[in-house]
This record gives C-alpha cells, structure tokens and sequence, in this order.
C-alpha cells in the first residue's frame, strides 16, 4: 500500500497534469489521513539515532494543496477560509486542547499531549506528554518529540520546499525556553535545554564554550545541552559588528531529568527560563 502510494505521488510530482485524475486526488488524500492518524511521518529515527526524511510525503503534502478547493470553516463565531480542515475528534484522541489551539489537517497529535493557545501546521508530528504552550507555533512537517515543552511564543519553522530538506526536528524530552526560535531543519537532540530567546537557523553559529577552546556547530544541538543566546565578533567592510549566536554552556544534570524540574537546568547555570 505504502509503495503504490509513493509510487502514484512521485508520478504526480513529475507530471501534474496527473493531478486531475481521481485516482490520483485519492491517493493524496490517503496520504494525508495517515500523517492525521500517525500512521504515516514526514521523518522518523532511526535505531543508530539518526533520521530518515521521506521526501516523497512531503511532495504528498504539497501536492495536497492544489486539489483542495478554497471553503469557509465555522467553529462557533469563528470565521475561516482555506484550504485545509482543522484537525478534529480531539477528545477521542486523548489530547487536551485549549480553546484558541488550532491543530490543521494532516498534522498528528499523539495521545496525552496538550495544546495551549497554539498552532500545529500540517504534517507536523507532536508526541505524547509534550506541550506546545501559549502563542507557540509548531511549522509544516516538523518533528517534535513526547515529552517536550515548547514554551511560551516559540517558533518552530516548517519545511517543506526543497522536499529532501530534513524537517526541523525536536527530540524526547527537550525543553525549548520561551520565544526561542528553531528553523531551518535545525536537528535539536533529546534531552537538551534552550534557554529563552536563542535563535536557530542552519547558518548559525552553535559554539560550545564549556572546554578550553571553543567548538563551532551548526544546524545540531547536541543531547543533552544547555544552550543560551549570545554573540561574536565580525569584521564588515563598514565596521566591527556583533553576530547573534548560541552559546553551548553545559550539559543538563541527572537531577534535571524530569519534566517538572526542568527549568532547574537552566537555573544552575543563572539563565532565563
């Protein structure tokens, strides 16, 4: 079933004029109730810890949105026009959402979640025991773990176009601090802290201070890390400027390991949740 769908999109993807079949829309279709359901993901890990990205689900994705026909949505006095349904049957699910959350079609919520006043693009995949809080957007087909927090006005970008792009992953038990921004395919490993207002994107510079020489990462926080904002100096043909960065300063202790106590992680190194 898997590789006739794969199959039928990547011919729709090659010639859209397939895009008029009705075999053709059902599949697509097909596709996008399975990432609604969780039965299907844009990317997953692997057993070694590294990801796959499926390509061929994020042109499903796309694809989705030339078949579907403009509509008005009421939810109570609420008016909408698009494209795409809100994500619904939230109490059958086992997910608690908050009114003002919107979750589109497509996106996946994994039983025991909570959503605050929010938004989960389509083909987003959001695990169980994590909480997008208030103001917080999870973009197209990123990947956030169980166990998470994303906090306060955080951004977590959507990728779609190129479709080989990795899609911006946050894994297990990451805490994401208030209106942090993650884009880009940036890869946030398990476990690891940002405190408020670091912003990620695959060009910046994720130096780790903690040896006696500093180490330039980019795109990847490494598990386990305590990240902060902070900036560097660059020479410009108009003058010497500062240059936002993240600044890796520690590793979460063993006694921050648990959700509650995560902003102790932060704390021990006096930084802003």
């Amino acid at each position: 079933m898997t590789e006739a769908l794969k199959q039928t999109i990547e011919a729709a993807w090659d010639d859209r004029s397939l895009l008029q079949n009705a075999d053709t829309q059902q599949a697509i279709r097909t596709l996008i109730a399975q990432l609604d359901s969780g039965t299907l993901r844009v990317a997953e890990p692997r057993a070694d810890g590294t990801w796959t990205t499926h390509d061929w689900v994020k042109k499903g994705v796309i694809l989705y949105f030339p078949i579907q026909a403009m509509e008005t949505i009421e939810v109570g006095p609420f008016e909408f026009h698009d494209k795409i349904p809100l994500k619904t049957g939230f109490a059958e699910k086992g997910v608690r959402v908050v009114p003002q959350a919107l979750a589109r079609y497509g996106s996946f919520i994994e039983k025991g979640a909570i959503l605050m006043p929010s938004y989960v693009n389509i083909g987003a995949w959001v695990g169980s025991g994590s909480m997008v809080d208030t103001w917080a957007t999870v973009g197209s087909c990123a990947q956030i773990g169980r166990n998470v927090h994303l906090a306060g006005g955080v951004g977590i970008g959507g990728v779609l176009e190129p479709p080989q792009a990795t899609p911006t992953i946050i894994e297990d038990e990451a805490f994401i601090g208030s209106r942090c921004i993650v884009v880009e395919g940036v890869h946030v490993e398990r476990e690891a802290v940002l405190g408020a207002n670091v912003v990620l994107t695959q060009s910046t510079r994720i130096i780790d201070v903690t040896g006696s020489e500093p180490v330039i990462l980019k795109g990847r926080v490494p598990a386990r890390s305590v990240v902060i904002p902070g900036s560097y100096t660059k020479e410009f043909p108009a003058g010497t400027y500062q240059v936002s960065c993240a600044l890796i300063i520690g590793k979460r202790k063993e006694r921050t390991d648990k959700k509650v106590s995560l902003n102790d992680a932060l704390r021990d190194f006096q930084v802003s949740v």
